[in-house]
């Protein structure tokens, strides 16, 4: 096994493949080099001498500067490396796509295909609140429909999308709240669905309704419960009505190109660049080869590495939607008085990531090598096949629950720490090392640490036929482990 691994020609940093101790003679490319203090895993060392103010490469890009001298052999972290990050930027148009694309497969999943066309890889019961007042209320009541139905088919999972919201918001607050919503009971994931309000809220059932479009009755359900006797039995009736519609659904034979996939990782650390999000990335290239869809987020670890994406952008508009984007998130952290490069977060520093551009250079590589077709405001739903930017902070729910109300799927999440989470579509779970795979196993779904000695086209030809027996069914961690949540952006201000 290696000890270091260099991600680029131009890098002047390499990555310990494993604890690496103080004196140890290590040889790189045709550079022999002694560590000068202990490195831990995940973690670079310098493969040069560094003044005050140079720059550092990885992945064949700036990812901050030095603070403080720094000789070859020495670890570089946060205590000697910072951010060139500061505001907003000027950009400049300069396209540069070297796609990878793969051939086109006859592959498919077992899907749901839906009444407007759309196809769902679940067939899902939600209960949805319009006002976090009723969140009980709504799990009492599914767990008592669930009770009388203890063999119950025809549904998948059963899952109240909790929240706290709907009552005494405004503007923007209230729009979002609103548009996660609706996007949630137009999902195709949701083979039935119970919108649940109290009755005095803002986010009141009949404007919600009215806001719907067109929609199948037999699948979507209204119910408020000041206007009812007993609003628990009033439910269940609901939800045996939409039991009926949903019992004899079938999965059939459904093209890859039906397939929208999210891109998100949280909890990285310094082999999440190197072996989970390249998986992604070449994941993301395969399934838009087949005519599928991709979905990359976080914008704000887009930073520093949003001129990759910027050249990507398949025509002049799609660069200025990606420019816009960035900045008015940039603006957002400025508006409240912090930076922009406030990140990464403690879980990163320890797992060996030193600045927001190691971060976002690393997150970036999910999003593979193919053009950026379409950039979507939060709440908006996809509108393009190909790889779209989505409008979302880094947080690890929001984010997920945005990847999900645009109509992806399922959510392909990658982490270097771990975490129990998932939204409420599937969520894979994908490590980044062996040592988080062997730990949380109850959490994981698939391992990319096999990476750093399997070659990509092996693990990719694995990870491709997993995802299609997830789409077909398989039920991921966070499924079996009843772990599906939904949360929802909180901003005064306008993006």
């Amino acid at each position: 096994m290696k000890h270091l691994m260099k991600m680029n020609p131009r890098d002047t940093v390499a990555v310990a493949l494993r604890p690496i101790s103080a004196g140890e003679q290590l040889t790189i490319d045709s550079l022999t080099l002694q560590a000068a203090q202990d490195i831990p895993q995940g973690h670079k060392i310098a493969l040069a001498d560094f003044q005050i103010d140079e720059v550092i490469t990885k992945y064949g890009y700036p990812i901050g500067h030095a603070i403080a001298p720094i000789a070859a052999g020495d670890w570089i972290h946060t205590h000697n490396i910072k951010t060139n990050l500061s505001g907003e930027e000027e950009y400049e148009y300069v396209p540069d796509v070297h796609q990878v694309t793969y051939p086109r497969r006859d592959l498919t999943f077992q899907g749901y295909r839906r009444s407007n066309g759309k196809v769902g890889i679940r067939n899902d019961l939600f209960i949805i609140p319009t006002v976090g007042c009723v969140n009980g209320i709504a799990e009492q009541m599914l767990q008592e429909f669930k009770a009388e139905h203890p063999d119950l088919g025809g549904f998948d999972n059963f899952t109240v999308l909790k929240h706290p919201y709907g009552c005494s918001q405004l503007g923007d607050d209230h729009r979002m709240t609103r548009s996660i919503l609706l996007d949630a009971v137009n999902h195709p994931n949701a083979g039935g669905v119970l919108v649940f309000g109290l009755g005095c809220e803002n986010n009141i059932v009949a404007e919600f309704r009215s806001m719907l479009g067109d929609y199948d009755e037999s699948r979507v359900k209204f119910l408020v419960a000041q206007e009812v006797g007993n609003e628990v039995e009033a439910g269940l009736e609901l939800l045996e009505q939409l039991y009926e519609a949903a019992k004899h659904d079938v999965r059939e034979p459904v093209p890859l190109s039906e397939l929208n996939i999210g891109l998100k990782c949280g909890g990285s650390d310094g082999f999440s660049g190197i072996t989970a999000n390249p998986l992604l990335g070449a994941f993301s290239d395969f399934i838009i080869s087949q005519g599928g869809t991709s979905v990359l987020t976080e914008v704000p670890e887009m930073f520093g590495a949003e001129k990759m994406l910027m050249a990507r952008a398949e025509s002049h508009e799609v660069y200025e939607e990606i420019v816009s984007l960035i900045n008015n998130f940039k603006q957002y952290f400025l508006s409240y008085g912090e930076p922009v490069y406030e990140n990464p977060s403690p879980g990163n520093k320890a797992g060996g990531i030193s600045t927001l551009e190691d971060k976002s250079l690393g997150c970036t590589q999910k999003a593979g090598t193919s053009p950026v077709v379409d950039v979507l405001q939060y709440g908006v739903k996809l509108r393009k096949k190909g790889l779209s930017l989505l409008q979302a902070p880094g947080n690890d729910l929001v984010a997920a629950s945005a990847l999900a109300a645009s109509d992806c799927q399922l959510v392909l999440f990658t982490t270097g720490r771990g975490t129990p989470f998932g939204s409420f579509v599937p969520t894979v779970k994908v490590a980044t090392n062996n040592d988080l795979f062997a730990k949380k196993g109850h959490w994981m779904d698939f391992n990319a640490g096999p990476l750093l000695e399997t070659p990509m086209a092996d693990v990719l030809e694995e990870f491709i036929t997993y995802i299609i027996d997830v789409a077909s069914g398989q039920k991921t961690r966070n499924e079996q482990n009843e772990v599906r949540e939904l949360a929802i952006f909180k901003t005064g201000v306008t993006l």
